[in-house]
């Protein structure tokens, strides 16, 4: 089987022009990434609230933090999926994973340094349900923070879960394209063209 993706009109065509995606009307070239707008345990509506608002002991969610009743701590990360045959590619799911408060006080501490990778991994719970996979909520994972305020990456605890399995192995660009679909991006169509 050939899993070199220079020879899929589609993926070269992903990557020699931007094209738009139809469902959302956006302009993409290349591979995009999709993301988690909160936690799954976040109740009710998104209310995003700047990082130097944050507060530890009520509910609080901004773009990169998250805090329920001042027992739950969350942090904004990503789960990357590597394209077999995409030459050392990924796409991208903005997801959501728990820190114990202590792990957490160390992230804030340090996130306006920009020196997060010094923090070593911590363990945390997966905290997103994803379409397309069977439940995907409180799998064990690994953060791995990184310098430089980019997102932690999230490493899953390797299990026979799919998406864990994805994780290490990889997935294939039709799989790719099956799971923007899923997620309201059909670009099938826009590929083509």
């Amino acid at each position: 089987m050939d899993n070199d993706l220079s020879n899929d009109p589609r993926w070269r065509r992903m990557w020699e022009r931007p094209w738009r995606c139809e469902s959302c009307q956006g302009e993409h070239k290349g591979i995009f990434d999709l993301a988690c707008d909160n936690p799954e345990q976040w109740p009710g509506k998104v209310r995003i609230a700047p990082n130097s608002a944050l507060d530890l002991n009520s509910d609080f969610l901004s773009e990169d933090f998250c805090v329920l009743r001042g027992e739950h701590f969350f942090v904004r990360a990503v789960l990357e999926l590597p394209i077999i045959g995409g030459e050392g590619k990924c796409f991208g799911f903005g997801v959501w994973g728990t820190l114990s408060r202590q792990n957490f006080e160390r992230y804030v501490e340090s996130f306006d340094s920009g020196e997060q990778a010094k923090l070593g991994p911590c363990f945390g719970w997966f905290s997103n349900r994803l379409a397309g996979y069977p439940d995907t909520l409180n799998l064990k994972c690994r953060l791995h923070f990184q310098s430089g305020r980019q997102r932690p990456k999230v490493e899953l605890e390797p299990t026979e879960h799919p998406l864990a399995v994805e994780q290490q192995r990889g997935i294939t660009f039709d799989r790719l394209l099956e799971i923007y679909a899923l997620y309201g991006h059909d670009i099938r169509r826009a590929l083509s063209d």
